[in-house]
């Protein structure tokens, strides 16, 4: 079909290894809508099955939507498709980053970027519009991402941005990153850049995205959206008790109140109060440092930072003076994980003069900072634990040679020494030693340095399946929902659509009335008094991935959306989930309705099912892929479950859940594998072929 608005209307394409340059059509992909959708279907016809993450053959596609760049409220993500190398099969994922980068991809013209083969030196990409060319990086090669991120920019000019490798990245580390701006960054791919020897991609556009429907129209529905939006996560009550507020909740990160400043920033500025109606002061109202850090992070915050048509800012930006001692820049910026993650690595802070608070503001920062210049990803956290349980239970003096593990400043540790940070992520960014394996990734570390059956069912290490990733809103989020959700990916699930709804902030009884308007009675439970699965539970699974994979296509930030809430009370708090079709129809100028649109993002999800059953030569993804690696059933002895108080899950039971959902997906229900049926009926039809070839295909 021909293009109308949204789209730029052009995928680029760079082949490193011939250094030849060429563009095509978005048409052809515009079923599959953009970012994760077109990156899983170059991946499905270009990427040969036993592909290595590391092979030129493998492709890296940097996707956006096309709701980015059209001012629609938080369109600034990329979406990155690859092959994910600490996935023990290479099974395709996708990473994410916020700021300004995909904005300007399309100003500059572009949809997607796909990039195959290997630089015979290391080289950077730069992009202005159509002038597209591969430039030497050997000054770069071999500096941080932050000297990166700024030397290419001091030569393409201050509207440039610019998305680069550490050296983790240059040393094809599993666990490493691809980072933008101050502070957003991609975490699980950036080694596939160092393989190709591509050090950065700089890109700065003078056009502008086209909106086919009435330019009033499209005001009016940026505007009812803003009346509608929370905070971050779309938290959408205060976690005060404030006068305008109906209901408050203390774990909200509506932080906003009277008393609570920007304490760093040139003169004191008051978060205060903010009404809903205060579209204006949206900015004010998540203070993420002190979620993240504790009260300390208050005298620290500059500002709240964040992406681009993104009114929410949760990105905190920090003055620490202290890192200064360390050689370190005193300008910090960061959210969620990467302040969480050093806890994993060291167990507490401890600097001359400052109280216990400010020492964990200090010492997490300092983490922050080595981590995302080195450029290496933490895993959702589980690289610390990895470390922690090597040390804890004798490996880590068993598996290093004795040279390197007198060498390893491990007390430095137990004095709360920041400066560990230092050699800790320097060991893994330059594969310095056997240390470096942790940087391989929780399957490889577990193979190679002989962990028994006791890492994997231990509760405390995170694991929520073999396949090496930890949880990320995972059973305690609405049990087996939370639970099933965590086992269709292939590294931890980045989705937060159910967990968003389910902690907003809104009295149980008000959320589970809107979860039956939308998925069913008894879709949703109190929290920590769970029920058995049912098929209400499986419809709200399967909305909850599917538009998760909608927001990673159009690109929107799962964060925020979908808004199924609101802080309104005269709405009876009830948010729009039609917004994402309405700006859709709008933007490219194919009307579709709420449906529909699901329905292309079920086909996108459908089409990583198939990959994912392709990469593992399985058959049967229930018993390959999506089975858990225990305490998930054996957590809390004292307790059974389904009682008050835990979030223990029952093996037959998500057993259940399982069959329920493949219900709903119309897989087979025995396998898990999307069947001809429902792949026909999603116009899949060649998949279904290939998959019936490679004797994988259910009937």
């Amino acid at each position: 079909m021909a293009l109308k608005g949204g789209w730029a209307g052009t995928i680029l394409r760079v082949d490193l290894s011939t250094e030849q340059i060429t563009r095509e059509s978005t048409e052809k992909y515009s079923r599959y809508i953009g970012g994760m959708g077109i990156g899983y279907k170059v991946m499905w016809d270009e990427v040969p099955q036993g592909t290595h993450p590391f092979a030129e053959e493998n492709r890296i596609i940097f996707g956006v939507g096309p709701l980015t760049g059209t001012g629609a409220m938080c369109s600034g993500r990329t979406n990155i498709t690859s092959l994910l190398p600490s996935n023990p099969f290479h099974g395709v994922s996708d990473s994410h980053m916020g700021g300004h980068f995909a904005v300007e991809m399309k100003y500059a013209g572009y949809d997607a970027i796909v990039i195959h083969g290997k630089a015979k030196r290391p080289v950077w990409l730069r992009i202005v519009d159509q002038d597209v060319t591969l430039e030497d990086a050997s000054v770069f090669w071999g500096d941080g991402t932050f000297n990166t991120i700024a030397g290419i920019t001091a030569i393409m000019g201050k509207s440039s941005q610019v998305a680069a490798i550490g050296q983790a990245g240059e040393h094809q580390v599993n666990l490493s990153v691809i980072r933008t701006g101050a502070s957003h960054s991609a975490g699980g791919h950036g080694g596939v850049m160092g393989s190709k020897n591509l050090k950065a991609i700089g890109v700065m556009g003078t056009g502008s995205v086209k909106i086919a429907g009435d330019r009033n129209a499209w005001h009016k529905l940026n505007k009812d959206t803003f009346a509608i939006v929370g905070a971050n996560n779309q938290h959408v009550v205060p976690s005060t008790p404030q006068a305008w507020a109906e209901y408050h909740d203390p774990s909200s990160r509506w932080t906003s109140q009277k008393g609570l400043f920007w304490g760093a920033a040139p003169y004191p500025i008051e978060t205060g109060e903010v009404r809903p109606e205060e579209v204006n002061k949206i900015g004010y109202r998540t203070m993420k440092a002190i979620k993240d850090l504790g009260p300390a992070g208050e005298k620290y915050t500059v500002r709240m930072g964040g992406c681009a048509s993104c009114p929410v800012r949760c990105h905190s930006h920090l003055h620490v003076p202290e890192l200064e001692a360390y050689g370190v820049s005193p300008n910090v910026a960061n959210t969620c994980m990467g302040f969480f993650s050093p806890n994993g690595v060291m167990k507490g802070y401890k600097v001359a003069g400052k109280t216990n608070d400010e020492a964990n503001v200090i010492g997490r920062s300092m983490g922050a900072q080595i981590a995302d210049d080195y450029g290496v990803w933490c895993n959702y956290g589980q690289l610390g634990r990895d470390f922690q349980w090597a040390i804890d239970h004798g490996y880590l003096e068993k598996v290093l040679p004795r040279d390197e593990y007198n060498a390893l400043p491990l007390d430095k540790i137990d004095k709360g020494d920041i400066s560990f940070f230092q050699d800790f992520y320097r060991r893994i960014a330059f594969k310095e030693g056997e240390l470096a394996t942790l940087g391989e990734g929780a399957w490889y570390v577990a193979k190679k340095w002989g962990f028994g059956e006791d890492y994997w069912s231990y509760k405390g290490n995170k694991l929520w399946t073999k396949l090496g990733y930890p949880v990320h809103h995972s059973n305690e989020s609405d049990g087996v929902v939370g639970g099933v959700i965590s086992s269709m990916f292939n590294r931890d699930a980045q989705c937060h659509t159910h967990q968003n709804f389910l902690f907003s902030g809104l009295p149980t009884n008000i959320l589970k009335d809107v979860a039956a308007e939308h998925w069913g009675a008894e879709a949703i439970d109190e929290v920590a008094n769970y029920t058995p699965a049912n098929q209400a539970k499986a419809k709200f699974t399967k909305w909850s991935i599917v538009r998760n994979v909608l927001h990673d296509s159009l690109t929107l930030c799962n964060w925020m959306w979908p808004m199924t809430v609101s802080p309104l009370k005269d709405r009876n708090y009830r948010g729009d989930t039609g917004l994402e079709a309405k700006f859709f129809s709008m933007a490219t100028g194919f009307k579709v309705s709420e449906a529909e649109l699901d329905e292309s993002a079920e086909r996108i999800f459908t089409l990583h099912r198939a990959l994912t059953a392709k990469q593992m030569k399985s058959s049967n993804l229930r018993q390959d892929h999506d089975q858990l690696t225990g305490w998930q059933f054996d957590m809390d002895p004292d307790k059974e479950p389904f009682s008050k108080g835990t979030i223990k899950l029952d093996r037959e039971d998500y057993d259940t859940a399982l069959t329920l959902f493949y219900r709903e997906m119309e897989w087979d229900e025995e396998t898990g594998i999307p069947t001809r049926a429902q792949l026909t009926k999603l116009n899949l039809e060649d998949v279904a072929d290939e998959l019936e070839r490679l004797g994988i295909l259910s009937a």
